[in-house]
């Protein structure tokens, strides 16, 4: 048996301004799937779920998206005036990516492609 990737979901204080925020990065289209409840962007690489829930998770989260970008700052430089955080820029063994939170705190990263 073998599992094949669905979605990434996200918990969300507000999933319709979430998925809005995410369908302007990626290009794709937000569908309301249960009255602002559970929110989706289709039309990228991966589908993304976006979860309406009472308190957000605290912490930082254990899993993140790592995106590609053919100009990584003028990406980096779009996300960040559309309303992502700058977290942190790293460098290792030749590797470079940057990592940026959206605006409910979910971090990601943005590397090079």
């Amino acid at each position: 048996m073998t599992l094949a990737l669905e979605m990434v979901t996200f918990d969300s204080l507000d999933p319709r301004a979430l998925a809005a925020w995410w369908a302007r990065q990626t290009g794709g289209a937000v569908r309301d799937e249960a009255d602002g409840w559970f929110v989706t962007v289709e039309g990228g690489a991966v589908r993304l779920g976006f979860q309406k829930v009472g308190d957000p998770t605290p912490g930082k989260n254990r899993q993140h998206l790592d995106l590609m970008a053919a100009d990584r700052a003028a990406e980096v430089d779009r996300l960040v005036a559309d309303g992502a955080t700058y977290v942190a820029a790293h460098d290792e063994g030749g590797f470079s990516w940057v990592v940026l939170a959206d605006p409910d705190g979910n971090q990601f990263c943005v590397a090079q492609g």
